[in-house]
């Protein structure tokens, strides 16, 4: 498919602050830093194409609704089958609890990686309920396990997410600005774009900023996903570009453009690497010099699990982590990491992928997860 890149033109400064910021620009501009093109895939013809050679545009994706797909996704949990919620049902549900069993359950909830102190705390309030109530009907077991499961993913965490465009110290208009961040290998490009369409379907306009500049790769892939809903991608026509200054201008070109919505993608970081991280604060210090932040997601793989908090503690310091996306939750042995990166960031988890579909993208509803840990 043939592509335009829009170039502005150069010639006007940047502030001095935010040039000491985007240290590695060459050439400055306040519309686009250098090196950055603006990628707009719903033009149908290139500038150096004859009209009548170019390709026919091609027909945008329409998402599927919000709505409908925690519903969708709920199912497909439950059909997976939960090792976690049939192995707790099934001790819980004996005559009789030996000390051996209730070590199991313990095992059970920290393979699932609860979490020692919430895996603690969850066979403590069972161990007083059934000694106290005298359980003995499935039913009442079920419900019993499901109070304390929800109790421990906590349903009256604010999961909502800040995107409404907000206002500038002079009263100006500027878009909400989200940036992703995680560790490579997590989902993370792919999760903006998913992201991206999650807003489409809500109604929401949207510029992508392709700022992890160091993988070619990564921008293809973005501007992939914003081209199939006709979203704008903001990228760099170089590898190893600043991705502070790429971010910069995706925001500035947002707030031109009077989007509601700037999706930020970044680098993946490792947590011992002092130098990226470093990087990721500039990039931070660099977007609120144009407008706020209004969240910072981090994506984590659910997979992952202890490892997964360690890399959560390291962006929590950096970056101001306000919300959890989780990553390949297709089955639920590991479900318990909702619970363990909670507690060890207090933030929510915000959003959850259970699949590799364009809209397997939905937001955690704490209610259906828990049921849906119980289905098995």
């Amino acid at each position: 498919m043939a592509t335009l890149l829009v170039r502005r033109r150069r010639g006007s400064t940047i502030d001095e602050a935010t040039r000491r910021e985007t240290d590695t620009v060459d050439v400055p501009n306040p519309a686009a830093a250098p090196g950055v093109e603006t990628v707009d895939d719903t033009t149908s013809a290139p500038v150096d194409v004859l009209p009548e050679l170019a390709e026919a545009p091609p027909a945008l994706e329409v998402p599927a609704p919000v709505a409908g797909r925690l519903t969708r996704l709920r199912d497909r949990l439950s059909r997976s089958g939960s090792p976690l919620g049939a192995r707790l049902l099934a001790v819980l549900s004996k005559d009789h609890l030996t000390e051996d069993d209730w070590d199991e359950l313990e095992e059970t909830l920290l393979l699932a990686d609860v979490g020692a102190g919430p895996s603690a705390e969850l066979i403590d309030a069972l161990r007083t309920r059934v000694r106290v109530e005298g359980l003995k009907n499935p039913a009442e077991v079920r419900a019993l396990l499901r109070e304390q499961l929800l109790a421990l993913v906590d349903p009256t965490l604010d999961r909502s997410l800040n995107t409404a465009p907000g206002a500038a110290a002079d009263g100006s208009r500027v878009p909400a600005v989200v940036l992703v961040v995680g560790v490579n290998g997590t989902g993370k490009t792919t999760t903006v774009g998913k992201l991206a369409r999650v807003l489409v379907a809500d109604g929401r306009t949207v510029v992508l900023g392709a700022a992890d500049t160091f993988r070619a790769a990564a921008a293809d892939q973005l501007q992939t996903w914003g081209s199939r809903v006709g979203v704008q991608t903001v990228r760099s026509d170089r590898d190893g570009a600043d991705p502070a200054a790429v971010a910069f201008d995706a925001v500035r070109t947002g707030r031109a453009d009077g989007v509601d919505v700037v999706l930020v993608d970044t680098a993946g970081r490792l947590q011992n690497k002092a130098g990226l991280m470093d990087e990721l604060g500039k990039i931070t210090r660099v977007i609120t010099r144009e407008a706020p932040l209004s969240e910072v997601l981090l994506v984590l793989d659910a997979t992952t699990g202890q490892n997964g908090l360690n890399q959560a503690r390291v962006f929590r310091e950096v970056a101001g982590v306000t919300g959890i996306v989780l990553t390949k939750l297709d089955g639920t042995a590991k479900g318990g990491i909702v619970v363990a990166v909670q507690r060890e960031l207090g933030v929510p988890v915000k959003l959850i992928g259970l699949g590799e579909g364009p809209d397997d993208l939905a937001p955690f509803d704490p209610e259906a997860f828990v049921d849906a840990l119980l289905e098995g």
